[in-house]
């Protein structure tokens, strides 16, 4: 059997560092990826790349790829040192490996016999067959999973969370609210430091994404919502999440909960004799009466005239009374206050 030399499939050093081993498969995978190379060389060096990386980028494959020792040289047909008689490197149960699924689809029978017992027994049944049933697509896909699973960052490394202010308006619709936001992260297409189209070389792209979220009612201060996948992406597919912190702010309501206040402004005469007022609330303007001899900071309650209850209907709308002076006043009206305060 075929000896393959993955450090030179890679093209890197035996005592390369795993970031150099990682960063060379990078850069051939992209060169002979199918989705950019559509010539059956660069299907079957894709297989190849990928199998090298598979190796020595898990460091217990790569310690017993390594203990071949100088055997490796050779490059011709391949005798096993001692302790390796078993795996089958003289055909056995591998001599007809199927590339076209099984835990071990898509590699070598060198891949195989050195690595099979690693896999799991139930592979030999499972791998017999023809090249003819080689999936390429599925290849890429396995690969993927596999290194994205011993590889991949955490996934709270990829989160985002933003702090959205919303307004009584925003709470009161029905409809969806655009948010909208700057994302920094690491380019995918490539690692910095040379010509790239996608970051111009600086490693970081920034994104600017624009999404629409349905709020939820009764929402409070603090409160999060999560955007599933909406966060960071990194260069093996995986997406993070999107937390958004709700602060309710308007500049007219306080909101609280489903319940809104709002100040109403009246004169002094008017909270003395009462009155009748137009006010605009989120349903529509209304009149409200005023009673006689009305303080400054009374609340007037108006039923189901707040934000959408999680239960249905609405909150109440407390209007609290405001008593305010004219900003200009006659020598007359001067007069009578005097007078009022005697």
């Amino acid at each position: 059997m075929k000896y393959k030399d993955y450090y030179e499939i890679l093209g890197v050093k035996r005592e390369a560092t795993e970031s150099e081993i990682k960063s060379a498969y990078r850069k051939l995978a992209r060169k002979y990826h199918p989705d950019v190379n559509k010539t059956k060389e660069a299907e079957e060096k894709f297989k190849e790349i990928n199998e090298a990386y598979e190796v020595l980028g898990d460091k217990q494959k790569r310690q017993r790829y390594d203990s071949l020792g100088a055997n490796w040289q050779g490059g011709a047909d391949y005798t096993p040192p001692p302790g390796f008689e078993n795996f089958g490197f003289n055909g056995g149960n591998f001599h007809q490996f199927n590339f076209g699924g099984g835990d071990m689809g898509g590699f070598s029978d060198f891949f195989s016999s050195l690595f099979g017992d690693m896999m799991g027994a139930g592979a030999t049944s499972r791998n017999r067959g023809g090249f003819s049933n080689f999936n390429f697509e599925d290849f890429g896909e396995q690969t993927q999973r596999q290194t994205r699973s011993r590889r991949a960052p955490k996934a709270q490394d990829l989160d985002i969370t933003l702090n959205l202010t919303v307004t009584a308006k925003d709470l009161f619709s029905d409809n969806p609210i655009p948010v909208k936001f700057n994302s920094m992260q690491k380019c995918t297409q490539c690692s910095g430091g040379g010509f790239c189209s996608h970051c111009g070389g600086t490693g970081i792209v920034n994104e600017q994404k624009s999404i629409k979220v349905k709020l939820p009612k009764e929402i409070k201060e603090g409160q999060k919502i999560r955007l599933k996948g909406e966060g960071k992406a990194d260069e093996y597919g995986q997406k993070g999440d999107l937390y958004l912190v709700i602060t309710p702010k308007d500049s007219v309501y306080e909101i609280c909960g489903a319940d809104l206040t709002k100040e109403i402004e009246i004169t002094p005469p008017e909270a003395v004799l009462g009155c009748k007022k137009e006010i605009n609330t989120l349903h529509g303007n209304i009149t409200i009466q005023i009673p006689q001899m009305t303080s400054s900071g009374k609340m007037l309650r108006l039923k189901n005239l707040g934000l959408p209850k999680k239960s249905g209907g609405y909150g109440n709308l407390n209007a609290k009374i405001k008593i305010v002076l004219p900003e200009k006043l006659s020598k007359k009206e001067i007069e009578l206050y005097r007078q009022l305060a005697h």
